[in-house]
C-alpha cells in the first residue's frame, strides 16, 4: 500500500525544483497531483515527464484569489478532491536594504506570503468539510535566521511560520493539519551557479558537509501530507544538514 494512494495532492510551483520533486515523490506512492505553476507551458512539460495519467497542470498566479480558487477547484472537480495542499511557490529578489526596490519588497512578500495563505484559506475550506486533510507549507532556514541581501525574502518565510501555526490551530478540530518545512541549502540551479567561495564557505556552515538534495526535501513533505504524521500538526522541520542548530 502507498502512502497516499487513492489521494489528491495540489502542489504549487510544481513545475520545477522542489515542486517538482515533491509532485514526483507523491506520485510514486500512489497520489493524483495537481500542479499549479505560473508558467503554464513549464507545469504542462512536467507533466508530461512524470507521466500524465494522474497528473494536471493548471495555470495560477498564487497572488490571485480566482487563480487559487480555480487551482483547488479542479482538484475536486477532476481529481476527486483534495488531500493534501503544498504551498511552495516563491520567487526572488535578492539585494541589500539600501537597492532594494519597494516593487521587490512586496512582490516576494504577495507571493510567499499572501500566495500561502490564500492556498491554505482554499484547501481547508474543503478539507474541514471532509474532516481530513494535511496542509504543507514551505518556508525557509532563512526564515529562522536572516539571510545577507533577502530582507524581503526572509521576512516572508518567516511569516509563514506564524501562518502555519495559526491555522493549524483554527482547524485541528476539524481533522486538519498544517504544518511547514524549512528546507536549509539544497542543490538546485540557483545553488549551483553560486560563486565557489560562497559555495565553500556555506558548506562549512553545514556539520554534515553537503548540501541536501531536492528528494530529501519531497521525503519529508511526503511525511507531513502521510498519516505517518497524524498527530502533528502547527510543526516546523528543518531539513538542513544541522545548520543553524
Amino acid at each position: 500500500m502507498h502512502l497516499l494512494e487513492d489521494r489528491t495532492a495540489v502542489i504549487t510551483g510544481g513545475a520545477r525544483g522542489l515542486g517538482f520533486a515533491v509532485a514526483q515523490r507523491f506520485l510514486a506512492e500512489g497520489a493524483r497531483v495537481v500542479i499549479g505553476d505560473v508558467d503554464y507551458d513549464a507545469a504542462r512539460e512536467a507533466v508530461a515527464i512524470l507521466g500524465g495519467e494522474n497528473a494536471v497542470a493548471v495555470r495560477c498566479d498564487v497572488t490571485s484569489e480566482e487563480d487559487v480558487a480555480a487551482l483547488v477547484s479542479t482538484a475536486v472537480t477532476r481529481l476527486n478532491g483534495i488531500d493534501v495542499m503544498v504551498n511552495n511557490a516563491g520567487v526572488l529578489r535578492d539585494a541589500t536594504m539600501r537597492k532594494m526596490t519597494l516593487d521587490d519588497f512586496k512582490v516576494v512578500l504577495d507571493t510567499h506570503v499572501q500566495g500561502t495563505w490564500l492556498g491554505t484559506r482554499a484547501a481547508a475550506a474543503v478539507m474541514r468539510e471532509q474532516g481530513s486533510g494535511s496542509i504543507v507549507n514551505m518556508s525557509s532556514i532563512s526564515g529562522k535566521v536572516g539571510n545577507l541581501g533577502q530582507t524581503n525574502y526572509s521576512a516572508a518565510k518567516a511569516a509563514i511560520v506564524g501562518l502555519t501555526k495559526a491555522a493549524a490551530k483554527e482547524v485541528a478540530y476539524l481533522g486538519v493539519r498544517v504544518n511547514a518545512i524549512q528546507p536549509g541549502l539544497i542543490t538546485t540551479p540557483m545553488t549551483e551557479s553560486m560563486r565557489r567561495d560562497i559555495w565553500e564557505q556555506r558548506l562549512k556552515e553545514i556539520p554534515m558537509q553537503r548540501f541536501g538534495e531536492p528528494a530529501e526535501v519531497a521525503s519529508v513533505a511526503l511525511f507531513l501530507a502521510s498519516d505517518l504524521s497524524s498527530y502533528m500538526t502547527g510543526t516546523v522541520l528543518e531539513v538542513t544538514g544541522g545548520r543553524h542548530m
